[in-house]
């Protein structure tokens, strides 16, 4: 096998520490692993800012332009 690839091939598998690390932790699902709490608050980050945004796009089609009379 090419040197190239070996690191590629040959890799340990971390599935059963991983497992027990999730099996053993008592924290919701979506926070068990590693970066859970990274990606959960992330993804509430964006999901805020996104409904931020549409509220004000909302607000500002409801409200209208101003007359210019």
């Amino acid at each position: 096998m090419s040197p190239l690839l070996r690191p590629l091939v040959y890799k340990e598998n971390h599935v059963t520490e991983l497992q027990r690390h999730v099996q053993a932790s008592h924290e919701p699902v979506y926070y068990r692993l590693p970066r859970g709490k990274l990606y959960v608050k992330s993804y509430y980050a964006v999901f805020a800012g996104t409904m931020a945004f549409t509220l004000y796009g909302a607000f500002s089609l409801i409200r209208g332009k101003p007359s210019t009379q």
